[in-house]
């Protein structure tokens, strides 16, 4: 019986209790993890992360068999002279002018260079180093890798490194193969040969990790949505289409970016993106985006960096 009175004693105090303080002591915590998962942000607090990839191709493309915005009806073997122009204006025209708009707004980006690319023009490619900016690993030419063997592809692989730290003293740590078409060996051989990352792929909007020979090793996806080479050259886009392309990409990710991870990315190719009427898209983009509190524009090595450090990243263990 005195149990039961203490028991009603104390559970009236506790009413009362609620009635005076009906939100605080005796509220139930919130569970926040439910909305809003651990690793939904980036670890610095950046709400979201563009990254831009300046390719670097002109003067690494073959003599004959290339793509370009001209009709493919030259007769075998025969060299399209006025095509090659169109990839000459990428090294006399369209890194210089990218390099500057970069340094308009204090923005660094990833160039994929190609080795070839280097050693026609290294003074482009030294002066891109120079201005804070990184070089990545697009092949020693302009060659498809999906059909390699593996010692042909990792030399492939090596040859490029060894190109581009002879001219530019960097070293390569990211990698992007010719229209993202890897072998089965090539992460392997990338892991193998001290690299970070590699862009070939297109599953998600956020870096991820993957296991390889027992260690991490990071995605960090690219985009055919905002190409250049696609959207522009591959389906005569205008640049005004481009433009609001970008933004639209930007306005759904900044939104998804209050409660996930999100990285957006485009991409520049030199003879494409470099021509006057492009840079004055992306001058306009880079305005509208950063006026968002939380947008950071950053190098892909460093959103690798930032990925393999943070315990909350997403692994997929999975991955092929």
């Amino acid at each position: 019986m005195s149990t039961r009175k203490n028991f009603l004693k104390t559970a009236s105090v506790l009413g009362a209790s609620t009635l005076l303080f009906p939100k605080t002591v005796f509220s139930q915590p919130k569970v926040s993890n439910a909305i809003q998962p651990e690793r939904s942000k980036w670890s610095d607090g950046t709400r979201l992360v563009i990254s831009v990839s300046m390719q670097f191709e002109a003067g690494g493309e073959p003599e004959i068999g290339f793509d370009s915005p001209f009709p493919a009806n030259l007769e075998k073997g025969y060299k399209d002279l006025p095509a090659k122009t169109w990839f000459t204006y990428g090294y006399k025209e369209g890194i210089s002018r990218m390099l500057d708009l970069w340094d308009k707004h204090n923005v660094k980006v990833t160039s994929h260079i190609i080795g070839g690319a280097a050693k026609k023009s290294p003074d482009l490619a030294r002066e891109i180093v120079k201005r804070g900016h990184e070089l990545s690993g697009h092949g020693l030419y302009w060659t498809p890798e999906y059909n390699m063997g593996y010692d042909d592809e990792k030399k492939f692989i090596q040859d490029s490194v060894d190109l581009i730290k002879s001219i530019t003293g960097q070293t390569t740590v990211g990698y992007n193969c010719n229209w993202l078409r890897r072998s089965p060996n090539t992460i392997k051989i990338l892991q193998e040969l001290g690299f970070l990352y590699h862009i070939d792929d297109l599953s998600r909007d956020e870096p991820f990790l993957i296991p390889v020979d027992g260690k991490k090793f990071v995605v960090v996806p690219y985009t055919l949505r905002c190409n250049d080479i696609l959207l522009l050259e591959g389906r005569n886009f205008t640049s005004t289409q481009f433009l609001e392309t970008l933004k639209l990409e930007f306005d759904q990710l900044y939104k998804e970016g209050a409660t996930k991870r999100r990285m957006m990315s485009f991409s520049a190719h030199d003879r494409i993106s470099g021509t006057p009427t492009q840079v004055n898209v992306m001058d306009q983009f880079i305005t509208y985006a950063l006026q968002h509190p939380g947008v950071k524009f950053m190098r892909k090595d460093e959103i690798a960096r930032m990925t393999i450090n943070d315990r909350t990243s997403l692994i997929d263990s999975d991955y092929r």
